[in-house]
């Protein structure tokens, strides 16, 4: 029987091992302990249904702007094209809303481009965290939108982000064309169509969306300025130009936010000089 040896206290224990713990088998002087992956996954049938859940709603409010179109006078196929080629929502909206006031063709189109320019800033963010094959950039360039990037952007692993990003947009494509075509059909028999308020519904799915990523200060008081210059100058512009002006909005928070930390720092620099 082989004589037991007994160590100096911490002598052969892994760096990593708690104090008192012994070295797996196979551990040698100074090797350290491989710690566990602490990578957070998810489910795909979770993310399926996230990304399911968000294409639905969302899809399903095409049918208001289908309505909206028709009853702002652009035809049956002027609606469909719109949402097959811009598939932009609050553009969308944004245009027909113009129409409908009377509100010049090209303040209306100017109004909507400045609405969807913000999904080209979506898709600097995605094209990294998706980092798609070059074919397939101009086809995904179309599913860049709100939704999709509410989906996609808190994804823990690219695999969930790539799932939620291509069933989102697939869902909700399909679904806001038909809605938009059955909802254009459907225009005459539901009559005046101010009367129904379906033109709210988009916004208020998108607001929905966007309130809980309004998480700092900093983000909920520009939300607010927006909303606020866009609700005073509705009534004393044309319709389309509030939207515009209210993204004024961030360059004004951002300026005074800087020079704020600024004064701040400038504070305590001073004091620390007393």
């Amino acid at each position: 029987m082989a004589e037991q040896i007994t160590l100096p206290e911490g002598v052969g224990e892994s760096a990593d091992a708690p104090h008192g713990t012994a070295p797996g088998p196979g551990a040698r002087r100074g090797a350290t302990k491989t710690k566990p992956d602490a990578t957070v996954t998810k489910p795909d049938a979770a993310v399926v249904r996230d990304a399911l859940g968000v294409g639905i709603a969302v899809g399903l409010s095409g049918f208001a702007f289908g309505v909206t179109s028709a009853g702002s006078g652009l035809s049956l196929l002027q609606t469909c094209a719109l949402s097959l080629a811009v598939f932009t929502g609050a553009s969308q909206f944004a245009l027909v809303g113009a129409l409908a006031v009377g509100g010049n063709p090209y303040t209306a189109a100017a109004g909507a481009f400045f609405l969807g320019v913000r999904n080209s800033f979506y898709g600097l963010r995605l094209s990294q965290l998706l980092a798609l094959p070059r074919a397939l950039r101009p086809f995904a360039a179309q599913w860049v939108i709100d939704e999709t990037t509410a989906v996609t952007l808190p994804q823990p692993t690219r695999r969930a982000a790539r799932i939620g990003f291509t069933v989102t947009g697939l869902t909700l494509y399909v679904l806001w064309n038909l809605t938009t075509l059955l909802g254009a059909l459907g225009a005459e028999a539901l009559g005046d169509t101010d009367t129904w308020g379906l033109d709210a519904a988009s916004p208020a799915v998108f607001l929905a969306l966007l309130a809980p990523m309004l998480k700092s200060t900093t983000e909920r008081v520009t939300a607010a300025i927006a909303v606020l210059l866009a609700l005073g100058l509705l009534p004393v512009l044309p319709a389309g130009v509030p939207v515009l002006l209210s993204a004024l909005a961030a360059p004004a928070v951002l300026f005074l936010s800087g020079r704020r930390k600024g004064t701040d720092g400038a504070t305590a620099t001073m004091e620390e000089n007393r």
